[in-house]
């Protein structure tokens, strides 16, 4: 298989390049970071409900839409981006998804180690360091009759950025994203100090690919993929793939890390408005912050709420609910605990 060690390429080759291949049918690990930063979409999202547009325009950020799905990320030179096309007969491209994740991620984990992270991957899509924080995002889809797998190495990251780009119903809610962001997702960086020579990153990657894949042989990517790269524009850069609608709906989610996300929902009560601000891990609620303009007797009642419902199971909400006003003699005028389910637990 061919090796296309590219380093830093324009933001825009660095997405084209890999939808490029497998229309051309070429296979090959591509190695690249992009010269500029850009935001970049999943396939399935909705670009007006997650990405700020007018403030990725004042500070001349682009916004690329992807052919692989997941969320939405803001990338930078900072990050080494690994993309392995492979055709759906190569032996190295069969079973499910979950199989091919497992198989084609160790060796990145095993990058990280090498590099002084002990990294290690986590189904379905992550790798995670020994105390879980996420240190490497990843996606796979198919184009064409080929297997994609696209991922990095994460040097550096600007959270600041990150979370300025993302759209957010308050301001309360980005800074809520920003402290998750910061306390799930890490960097080489944070973790040993520095951030390694790109020669040092991509090296511990292509060997360790290599023992997945078989030999490499480093060679020079055909000029017949950034022709093909150059006809994919107008498709890529036009607002009607932009702006393609995915599911919309009146929440926000903000997903940090596997099984870590952010989310706010809103319901209108009988009794008045109510926002809940969540910090899910799994199937519990990490962190619990409700605000409207409803009433609530005694004064302290939401702050009792919030106490209690903090690291409960989703499943259990309910229950928390109920034992909570019998027990603290809470009382919402209009708003009853099947309320309050419409936004902690729909």
């Amino acid at each position: 298989m061919h090796l296309y060690h590219l380093r830093h390429v324009p933001w825009l080759d660095s997405q084209l390049l890999y939808h490029a291949m497998p229309r051309l049918g070429i296979e090959g690990l591509i190695i690249l970071a992009p010269a500029e930063p850009y935001v970049c979409i999943g396939y399935h999202q909705d670009l007006e409900q997650e990405v700020d547009i007018a403030y990725c325009r004042e500070h001349g950020i682009p916004v690329f839409r992807r052919e692989v799905g997941g969320g939405a990320v803001y990338l930078d030179g900072n990050q080494l981006f690994y993309q392995l096309v492979l055709h759906k007969d190569n032996p190295l491209a069969h079973g499910d998804k979950a199989a091919f994740y497992a198989r084609m991620l160790q060796p990145v984990a095993e990058a990280y180690q090498y590099l002084g992270v002990p990294a290690r991957y986590r189904p379905i899509n992550d790798i995670v360091t020994a105390d879980g924080r996420k240190i490497s995002g990843n996606g796979a889809a198919t184009i064409e009759d080929h297997l994609i797998l696209v991922g990095n190495l994460i040097a550096d990251f600007d959270y600041e950025t990150m979370v300025r780009v993302l759209r957010v119903p308050d301001e309360k809610f980005r800074d809520k994203v920003f402290k998750t962001m910061r306390d799930n997702l890490t960097t080489l960086r944070r973790e040993v100090g520095q951030m390694p020579p790109w020669d040092e990153m991509a090296g511990a990657l292509i060997r360790r690919f290599e023992e997945a894949l078989g030999p490499l042989t480093t060679g020079v990517l055909p000029q017949s993929v950034y022709q093909e790269a150059e006809s994919l524009k107008p498709q890529f850069l036009c607002e009607a793939w932009l702006y393609k609608k995915g599911r919309r709906t009146s929440a926000r989610d903000v997903k940090v890390a596997d099984g870590v996300n952010v989310v706010q929902r809103v319901y209108k009560a009988p009794g008045g408005l109510l926002r809940a601000t969540l910090e899910t891990k799994g199937n519990h609620l990490a962190s619990v912050s409700v605000s409207g303009d409803f009433f609530c007797y005694p004064e302290n009642g939401i702050a009792l709420l919030e106490s209690a419902l903090e690291g409960v199971a989703i499943a259990q909400v309910e229950q928390t609910l109920q034992d909570t006003y019998a027990h603290d003699g809470l009382e919402t005028p209009g708003v009853t605990a099947e309320d309050w389910l419409k936004v902690l637990a729909p």
